[in-house]
């Protein structure tokens, strides 16, 4: 850390602003669930139409993360994010304005792409200013940012309802980006070290020897398959479930997932100031978030074959909680990499988790359409079990190739050249 900066300083100056800008990212990731029946009623689309402008967001998203990483590591990452959230802010006033489909569609994708860099260009940012044994918490506080937006984009977006329509939370949501895209450019220092700009040719020789590296797919399938699954269920599956298979009502599953909402921002917190404290026992961060991924899938079972009404709620919580977990690996790669590559491992990381967001979110869709509907709009047991029950056969899977990989890491570690360095 920067002597010159006092730790209040650090706060105000880095911290804060970049949790101002992941908090709108969750928000704008999410606020469609609650906007949607507005959005199909309005402008009258089908259910495909919605999807696909759903989608949008996370395709732009994902299509930006590997150019990202070439540019986090070459220019200031503060520069990087002011500047793609202005994009983020036009993209939102488009859809706040838009009179078509098509003007959704593009509007949310402009939005998917300005906030590609909230959460990589903070994580590149820590890595310049604070130690290696800070991330954890560091990159926890910023998740949690966004489980705050994630909190935000439920009951508060609904109750502003009352005070103006969709449109209205879309022109707010813009000024909001504006403000901090102005904020970050003013706020955060830029950080003077000793690093000198690669050329483009070697930061692409460096990307590629990311994905040739076997330490980066030791953590890769299990990190993308385990907060996929979260995410995917977590915003979208997860209330049909509470209805059909808890036989909650609409109140009841709406509150019960904004718990589900809260344990993510505890889940975050937690898990990174656990990771902080137990390195310094020599305590992995890289078995901690393991073990915790090893626990969603326990609970991910307890939720296909079933439970007694009375542990419903606890159960959902603990899926909220413990599908945070992975987000620690963030942290194992910035601090296995050297400094230079950082902002390129994680977006490469971050790449993979979203395109498997996108093709798990479809997929379990698809594997439940092979089942007719208890009724419309309702969905039989056994489609949920088998949906749900396909995605932790692959999360099971690549926790055990992380087990085999982890044990061969470790012996090389101990017998040969050095390059192990986060086991």
């Amino acid at each position: 850390m920067d002597n010159s900066l006092t730790r209040r300083h650090l706060f105000l100056s880095i911290l804060l602003p970049f949790a101002l800008g992941y908090y709108l990212s969750y928000l704008a990731r999410v606020v469609n669930a609650v906007l949607a029946p507005d959005l199909a009623r309005e402008l009258a689309l089908s259910p495909d139409t919605l999807g696909l402008l759903t989608a949008s967001y996370f395709i732009t998203f994902a299509a930006a993360q590997l150019p990202l990483g070439i540019l986090l590591d070459r220019y200031s990452p503060r520069r990087i994010e002011a500047l793609l959230l202005l994009v983020a802010a036009l993209g939102a006033l488009l859809f706040a304005t838009g009179d078509s489909a098509a003007d959704l569609i593009v509007g949310r994708g402009l939005i998917g792409l300005g906030v590609s860099a909230c959460l990589m260009a903070a994580f590149k940012t820590f890595t310049l200013w604070f130690s290696p044994q800070r991330l954890p918490l560091l990159n926890g506080v910023i998740l949690a940012s966004g489980g705050v937006g994630a909190i935000t984009a439920t009951a508060p977006v609904q109750a502003a309802l009352a005070f103006t329509d969709w449109r209205g939370v879309f022109l707010i949501l813009a000024g909001l980006m504006l403000l901090a895209s102005v904020v970050l450019f003013l706020l955060v220092p830029d950080h003077r070290g000793s690093d000198h700009p690669q050329q483009l040719v070697d930061q692409l020789r460096g990307l590629g020897a990311i994905f040739r590296d076997r330490f980066f797919w030791m953590i890769a399938p299990l990190t993308m398959l385990s907060q996929a699954t979260f995410i995917a269920i977590q915003s979208l599956w997860a209330g049909p479930w509470l209805q059909d298979m808890g036989g909650l009502q609409r109140q009841e599953t709406a509150d019960t997932l904004f718990l589900v909402a809260c344990a993510m921002v505890a889940g975050f917190l937690v898990m990174g100031g656990v990771a902080e404290r137990l390195s310094r026992l020599g305590i992995r961060p890289i078995l901690l978030s393991a073990a915790g991924m090893a626990g969603f899938q326990l609970v991910q079972v307890a939720i296909i074959v079933g439970v007694e009404p009375g542990w419903l709620t606890p159960l959902w919580i603990g899926f909220g909680f413990l599908g945070t977990t992975g987000i620690v690996q963030y942290a194992v790669l910035s601090q296995h990499y050297p400094r230079h590559l950082a902002g390129r491992a994680n977006t490469a990381l971050n790449l993979l988790v979203f395109l498997a967001i996108f093709v798990l979110q479809y997929g379990i869709g698809g594997i439940i359409g092979l089942w007719p509907q208890s009724a419309p709009g309702h969905y039989l047991e056994v489609a949920y079990q088998a949906a749900f029950g396909s995605a932790l056969v692959l999360q099971v899977a690549a926790l055990a190739w992380f087990v085999r990989e982890y044990r061969r890491l470790a012996r090389t570690a101990e017998t040969g050249p050095p390059g192990t360095a986060g086991l």
